[in-house]
């Protein structure tokens, strides 16, 4: 795979806002059993597809303790549509998600964690390191993959065993660079 973290890396601790500016840690042990970072975006379709599933899953995972958090990296000059304005507005329509959406305006986070698409999902376990990074499934169209490789990985994370499909391809829209 490209430039970024590997499985088995230690993901670095950043800091974003959520979309009503609060700060929320990004990578690194987070006194949680694990937690998904996934990149993603208000106007890709693939990142559009998986999106409930991706929510779903957040929300099933909660009671087990795993933090979820939705980046958006994507240059908003570009991509208005991407803007922290816009990521605003979407949540006060679409009503509260089980996950903070942070902005990543440098893109700083998004580089050093090497993200490629729209989504890219990362699991961090407890200890920090990275145990899973791809897509969330097989199938961005098939609404019944609900979200199927991230839940095999939570569910061995949370086993206490290895990632058995440790690293998918991302597929999605490119992040969008300055």
């Amino acid at each position: 795979m490209a430039d970024g973290l590997a499985v088995g890396d230690l993901a670095p601790r950043h800091m974003l806002p959520d979309t009503t500016g609060e700060l929320h840690g990004v990578g690194g042990p987070a006194g949680a059993p694990a937690s998904v970072v996934v990149f993603t975006c208000n106007h890709c379709p693939y990142a559009l597809a998986w999106h409930d599933r991706l929510m779903r899953a957040a929300q099933e995972y909660a009671d087990e303790g795993i933090r979820f958090l939705a980046v958006n990296p994507n240059d908003a000059d570009r991509y208005p549509l991407d803007s922290y304005e816009a990521m605003r507005q979407r949540i006060e329509r679409e009503g509260e998600w089980p996950m903070p959406y942070l902005r990543d305006e440098s893109q700083e986070v998004a580089r050093a964690w090497g993200a490629r698409t729209t989504p890219d999902v990362f699991v961090v376990d407890a200890d920090g390191r990275v145990v899973y990074r791809g897509a969330p499934d097989a199938d961005h169209g098939d609404e019944a993959q609900d979200a199927r490789w991230l839940r095999e990985a939570l569910e061995d994370v949370l086993a206490g065993r290895p990632v058995a499909r440790a690293e998918t391809e991302p597929v999605g829209c490119s992040v969008k660079w300055r």
